[in-house]
């Protein structure tokens, strides 16, 4: 029973955090722009967000997973104390918790930006540095 619980949990995480999308700098058409085009601007990108990567940032600040994990030890812990006040396995009670609380909190942090903050600020300034102007993330 245990076992099961904590798997469907797990998968649960591991299909959130697969399903999140990154969002891609979105650039305002200034003359330098219209100058280069589309299909160097898009290579221009995929250069700096390389950049930023080889540098050792992450795309991604993991909030999905970190409030997964968050989840599923506060439902862990109310469980263990619901089964200790009613009586039955603390163990089991502390598993279903704890796959609950997993699923519900990894739901909850796919739905917060989850871009990591530096990231952004490398790919931008890379991209100003190259004549770009950088409006927003999309």
């Amino acid at each position: 029973m245990q076992t099961q619980l904590f798997r469907v949990a797990l998968a649960g995480l591991f299909l959130i955090g697969g399903c999140a999308t990154t969002p891609k700098p979105v650039l305002y058409p200034n003359v330098h722009l219209k100058n280069v085009g589309d299909a160097a601007a898009q290579r221009d990108i995929g250069e700096c967000t390389a950049l930023a990567e080889n540098s050792g940032l992450s795309k991604s600040s993991n909030q999905a997973l970190k409030s997964g994990t968050q989840g599923a030890a506060t439902g862990a812990a109310a469980a263990a104390v619901g089964t200790l006040i009613r009586g039955g396995s603390v163990l089991e009670g502390a598993a279903a918790g704890a796959a609950v609380g997993g699923t519900a909190g990894a739901v909850s942090g796919a739905f917060r930006n989850d871009a990591n903050p530096t990231y952004r600020n490398f790919v931008q300034r890379c991209l100003h540095d190259r004549g770009y102007d950088v409006i927003g993330w999309q």
